[in-house]
């Protein structure tokens, strides 16, 4: 099979907890990682007492940071000035501008700082929160979906009961855990947007009839499922992560499973680089490159269905500057038979991000009324120059996002956004 070199493969930026490898030898992101014990009490006062804030102070003022964020055209702050700032010690003037609402957590300024400073993973979440916590009034559907996800353990606000009410019309049989606790090989962590929001949804069907196909012995934790809160740590709501984190670790030891496989993008990251600081230390995957790493040949063999679609990928921040997961979607959508994959002007580490992450979700009336033009929009409209029909993605927050631009834009008969997983199950003939 073919070998895939994904970010994790290459000893780059990795986050504040990159975990050991198999063996107990050196964290395979060892150019930037904290040590295990330092993200949950790392602070801006005791920064410099850990490896990633001491990089902070190489910073070379050089720019590509603001050049390279999506909105550091119109943000007071970008990364570099923040810097410059924490090094005058007038970090207070930060605290007290907006500025800050305006990062997404796309990993651009952190994938191309020439000195390795962990910008998105460390610098900017403990600035965000000074931030926050400084505004006369949080945006209303940003507060809303932070308090719903601490009441209910989802941003919508949804009861939990309702957390497995697709599986009934899935197609295929699924476990839960909590109904049948038996040892199991893949725990799937669905997340919140593929549990509730309806398109969501869909996706999971798509990737349990696909686990199913391929024989997978997989099980869910339902209704004990809660987020895995990336966004609200990238967004300075650290207790409210801490809280996800530790309720999440506690519900994993009551079961026994070889390896966690996720569907959100956002959720991978959170249990690779930062659950670890708690014990998290299960092997994880995100449910496309495991499919690309795993399941390939056999997957090849069931897609027999022809697809006549021109497809363009769009490249998630999560799981292509953080991660490095750049091939993998793309063998899943060339094995389809009759899909002819299409490039975007902005694509891999260039890409453009939806604008959804570091609470980018729920702030798009923010940025409207402050007439700021939507990530997703200025995506939607490369996509359809590209003249592709589908807009393939592989991060839940994806799929709502570019629907809505693209009724926004009027694209409605132009283009269609699908998941990866989607299409995939699309192409099987049961």
């Amino acid at each position: 099979m073919k070998r895939f070199t994904s970010r994790a493969d290459r000893e780059v930026s990795a986050g504040p907890c990159a975990p050991e490898t198999a063996d107990g030898g050196t964290p395979m992101h060892a150019a930037i990682a904290v040590a295990a014990d330092d993200i949950r009490d790392l602070t801006l006062e005791n920064l410099f007492e850990t490896p990633d804030g001491r990089r902070v102070r190489t910073c070379i003022q050089c720019g590509t940071c603001a050049g390279t964020c999506p909105y550091g055209d119109v943000m007071d702050y970008p990364p570099r000035r923040i810097i410059a700032m924490l090094r005058a010690g007038m970090l207070e003037r930060v605290f007290t501008s907006e500025s800050l609402l305006m990062c997404v957590a796309c990993y651009a300024c952190m994938a191309k700082c020439p000195r390795g400073i962990a910008l998105t993973e460390v610098l900017l979440p403990l600035v965000k929160e000074q931030v926050f916590a400084r505004l006369p009034e949080t945006p209303p559907e940003l507060q809303k979906a932070l308090e719903n996800t601490l009441r209910y353990g989802n941003p919508m606000g949804e009861s939990p009961r309702k957390r497995t009410a697709w599986v009934k019309n899935a197609g295929v049989p699924i476990r839960t855990l909590a109904e049948d606790p038996r040892p199991v090989d893949v725990l799937w962590f669905v997340e919140c947007q593929n549990s509730y929001y309806p398109r969501g949804q869909d996706t999971a069907k798509a990737t349990a009839r696909i686990f199913h196909a391929l024989g997978v012995d997989f099980a869910i934790l339902g209704n004990e499922e809660k987020c895995a809160g990336e966004c609200a740590r990238l967004v300075g709501e650290s207790g409210l992560f801490d809280t996800l984190t530790d309720y999440n670790i506690a519900v994993f030891r009551k079961y026994r499973f070889n390896r966690i496989v996720t569907s959100g993008a956002h959720a991978y990251d959170a249990f690779k680089y930062a659950y670890p600081c708690a014990g998290f230390s299960y092997a994880v995957d995100h449910t496309v490159p495991y499919l690309a790493h795993h399941h390939l040949d056999a997957l090849k063999s069931k897609l027999t269905r022809r697809l006549p679609y021109t497809v363009t990928y769009h490249d998630a921040c999560c799981l292509g500057r953080h991660n490095g997961f750049y091939d993998e979607p793309r063998a899943l959508l060339q094995a389809i038979p009759g899909v002819r994959l299409v490039e975007m002007a902005h694509s891999r580490e260039n890409s453009i991000c939806c604008g959804g992450g570091g609470g980018g979700m729920w702030l798009d009336t923010y940025y409207k009324a402050k007439g700021y033009e939507r990530l997703s929009d200025r995506r939607v409209k490369e996509t359809v120059a590209t003249g592709a029909d589908v807009l393939a993605i592989a991060c839940p927050y994806e799929v709502s996002r570019f629907e809505d631009a693209i009724k926004v834009l009027g694209y409605d008969d132009k283009l269609v956004v699908r998941d990866v997983t989607e299409l995939l199950a699309e192409a099987m003939v049961e």
